[in-house]
C-alpha cells in the first residue's frame, strides 16, 4: 500500500462518514418522515452527495492523482447537499458532516 499523509488519510475517513450519514439519513430518516425530506432535488442531492463521497474515497485509497478531481466535486456536492438539508430542517447530522467533508476535501483538492 503507497504511503499516505495523515490529511488524505484524515479526508478518507471523513469521506467515508458523510457517505455513511447521507444514505443513512437519507434511507432511515428522509423516506419515514416524507413531505418535503423526500422531495426528488433534495432526496436525489442526499443520493449524490453519499456515492460522490464514495467515490472520492474510493480514488484516495487507490492512490491515483485523479483524487483530486473527485475531491473538489466532493466539496462542491457536500455543501450543496449541507445547504439543502439546512433548508429542509432537522437533518443537523447530515448538515455537520457534509460540512467537514467538503472542508477537508477542498484541502485535498488544492
Amino acid at each position: 500500500m503507497h504511503q499516505m499523509s495523515p490529511d488524505m488519510q484524515s479526508c478518507i475517513d471523513e469521506c467515508l462518514r458523510c457517505y455513511q450519514t447521507c444514505l443513512g439519513m437519507a434511507s432511515n430518516h428522509c423516506l419515514p418522515a416524507g413531505g418535503k425530506h423526500i422531495e426528488p432535488e433534495h432526496f436525489r442531492l442526499m443520493l449524490a452527495c453519499a456515492e460522490i463521497c464514495r467515490t472520492s474515497a474510493h480514488f484516495m485509497l487507490l492512490g491515483t492523482a485523479h483524487h483530486k478531481h473527485t475531491c473538489a466535486e466532493c466539496a462542491d456536492v457536500c455543501e450543496d447537499c449541507a445547504r439543502s438539508c439546512e433548508q429542509v430542517g432537522d437533518m443537523q447530522a447530515c448538515v455537520e458532516q457534509c460540512r467537514r467533508c467538503a472542508e477537508s476535501c477542498r484541502k485535498m483538492a488544492a
